[in-house]
């Protein structure tokens, strides 16, 4: 039904259930800051009997919003939640962007328009981009709009095995103050997972040394020269659900937020292999035990450190 109260011909093309949720967010504002009448749900007045507050908000609309959605499903709309990625999906990724014809640098060749064929949606470096951001995503739990913004000042080598990033913020904690995560180097079977190793190519090719470690990329493969700003998420999902197709993996149920799901979801529920865990939060087998890598503040080995 149009908004006039006229019926939709059947052949007219429907929005989807994002363009709903758009035009409720803009009717809670409306109404919200606008009309003043703030974000407290639509409701009968003790007073006056009338109904007052936001009606955006109500619980009328909500039930509206759920149904919507699933019928919006049925006919055959993707669902909007994105499917978590497993280590073995990230292992294939890392497989396929490690081929020869996929990662070694190649000199520049002016081409033909029209060569291009559906598999060259990316070059070596934007496949270590992105690899860098699948890791830093999947390990420390990140949004990708927080993985994007992170800018090179704020990653620092401790040394050879062990990087330090504090995000300039982060959507649960705007104001600062946001504690460092330190990452060590993975072993040799997890390295698909390892985000310090691919720190170390993204940087080994493109000698980034201030501003925003994640940049647009051209069609030449290149990064943009300005350092002040960063990839767009639009990019950064368009390249990765390239990236799914380049491996035989339909890429509609993956977006941004894929991998945070999946490094939340992925640790073994037995807990019997430790590696990650011990990897996330620093410790040795056993924390009894001297540590083998000292503090990176004070430089103790100690247990208590």
């Amino acid at each position: 039904m149009k908004l006039d109260g006229t019926e939709k011909d059947p052949n007219e093309v429907r929005n989807g259930y994002n363009h709903a949720q758009k035009m409720r967010a803009a009717a809670t504002f409306g109404f919200g800051r606008i009309l003043s009448k703030g974000r407290t749900p639509w409701t009968v007045s003790e007073i006056t009997g009338e109904m007052v507050r936001n009606p955006s908000v109500s619980e009328m609309v909500s039930c509206y919003m759920v149904s919507l959605r699933r019928r919006k499903v049925q006919s055959g709309e993707e669902p909007t939640s994105s499917r978590a990625i497993t280590p073995e999906l990230i292992g294939r990724l890392w497989d396929f962007n490690h081929q020869p014809e996929n990662w070694e640098i190649k000199k520049y060749s002016p081409g033909r328009r029209g060569e291009k064929q559906s598999n060259e949606w990316g070059g070596p470096r934007f496949r270590r981009a992105l690899h860098l951001a699948y890791t830093l995503s999947y390990v420390c739990l990140l949004r990708v709009d927080e993985v994007l913004k992170i800018q090179s000042h704020d990653i620092k080598v401790v040394n050879d095995e062990t990087l330090r990033v504090t995000l300039p913020f982060r959507k649960t904690n705007q104001f600062g103050h946001i504690q460092p995560f330190y990452l060590k180097k993975l072993p040799e079977e997890l390295k698909h997972l390892c985000p310090v190793r691919a720190y170390a190519e993204w940087v080994d090719q493109t000698h980034i040394n201030e501003g925003f470690i994640f940049r647009k990329m051209d069609l030449r493969d290149r990064h943009a020269a300005d350092s002040s700003k960063h990839m767009s998420s639009d990019q950064f999902l368009a390249g990765f659900r390239n990236n799914l197709l380049d491996i035989g993996v339909d890429p509609s149920p993956y977006g941004t937020h894929s991998f945070r799901r999946g490094g939340a979801s992925g640790f073994p529920t037995d807990f019997s292999y430790m590696t990650i865990v011990k990897y996330l939060i620093s410790w040795n087998d056993d924390p009894r035990n001297p540590r083998e890598i000292s503090c990176p503040l004070c430089g103790r080995t100690c247990e208590c450190s």
